[in-house]
């Protein structure tokens, strides 16, 4: 696909859209089928798939998923970071925030 700065985000939401069809059409699935497990509306899918939905949720993006059986797919969007040094104090507390020293 290459690299997803060079979109903007009415753009990306337009790729998301037609990926999900896919991943709908792959698991068999119609809008109503969605619609019905999701308690979404048909109106909301269509929009989605066809890149009009400039407002979706992310509630409702994870409901999407979770009906097409990609939920975990989350994971890879967003996976957890391991700790990082910085944020661990002495007797392995971890901090608040980071303050900058005034100088």
């Amino acid at each position: 696909m290459g690299d997803f700065y060079e979109y903007s985000a009415p753009e990306l939401v337009h790729i998301l859209g037609k990926r999900f069809r896919d991943y709908r059409l792959r698991a068999n699935m119609t809008q109503k089928d969605v619609a019905d497990q999701t308690g979404l509306t048909i109106t909301t899918i269509h929009k989605f798939e066809s890149g009009m939905a400039n407002n979706l949720s992310l509630g409702t993006f994870i409901l999407l998923l979770k009906a097409v059986g990609s939920v975990d797919a989350l994971d890879q969007l967003m996976p957890e970071l391991p700790e990082s040094p910085y944020l661990i104090r002495n007797k392995k507390q971890k901090a608040q925030r980071i303050r900058h020293k005034k100088q």
